[in-house]
């Protein structure tokens, strides 16, 4: 199995996460990038098997996908042990919903902060703090008195920890007053699938002279 991913991308680095945390042995393939360029030239082979351009791309012999959740979704049909959703459908739609909320409801207030996060006058700072924050709040609420988002441990806690991850980045970090939150992430990030994949993207920051979360 191959796996496309670039050394800033959320999306590619849930499916890395995800692989990890299934013990699956899988070719990593970095998508050339800089900060300058970004992704442009785009990789040939992300070109001709996802239409939008992007990684994650994962290849299995004959198989070839993309989108994070789709990958998610095969790497557990695959590979069911040991399982990252939860056994009870009612429990894995909540998980499901989860991630997916973590992607479409959450991950679009972190993008609009991208590029205006030191810019506090402009127009999307205020309205994308503030979708975060409530966010944030919504996540702590769901957590007291539970370790992980969908209990237990899911493809949801993958997903939501990178994001606020690139939250964090964008000068939205979560803070003290997320206690259950705050825990939360540090459980999570100290899990060796979680810890070398993000590992791996703090020190591309770090030879990029870009700002790293302090609580990597």
């Amino acid at each position: 199995m191959k796996i496309y991913s670039g050394p800033l991308s959320m999306f590619g680095a849930k499916a890395e996460i995800a692989a990890h945390e299934k013990g699956i042995a899988f070719e990593l393939e970095m998508v050339p990038f800089d900060m300058r360029r970004l992704y442009e030239p785009r990789h040939p082979v992300v070109l001709r098997v996802n239409p939008k351009r992007q990684v994650p791309v994962l290849i299995d012999g004959d198989v070839e996908i993309f989108d994070s959740t789709q990958i998610f979704e095969y790497l557990e049909d695959r590979w069911p042990m040991p399982p990252l959703w939860p056994a009870a459908p009612a429990d894995r739609a909540r998980a499901r919903l989860l991630e997916l909320k973590s992607d479409e409801v959450f991950f679009p207030h972190v993008i609009r902060l991208m590029g205006v996060q030191d810019k506090p006058d402009h127009p999307d700072w205020a309205p994308a703090r503030a979708g975060i924050e409530s966010y944030y709040r919504q996540m702590d609420t769901l957590l007291d008195g539970r370790d992980y988002l969908a209990e237990p441990y899911s493809y949801a806690d993958i997903a939501f920890y990178m994001a606020q991850f690139f939250a964090a980045r964008m000068g939205a970090p979560m803070t003290s007053a997320f206690p259950h939150l705050s825990a939360w992430r540090i459980r999570v990030g100290e899990r060796p699938a979680v810890a070398r994949v993000v590992g791996a993207m703090s020190d591309f920051l770090r030879r990029s002279n870009r700002p790293v979360p302090v609580f990597t």
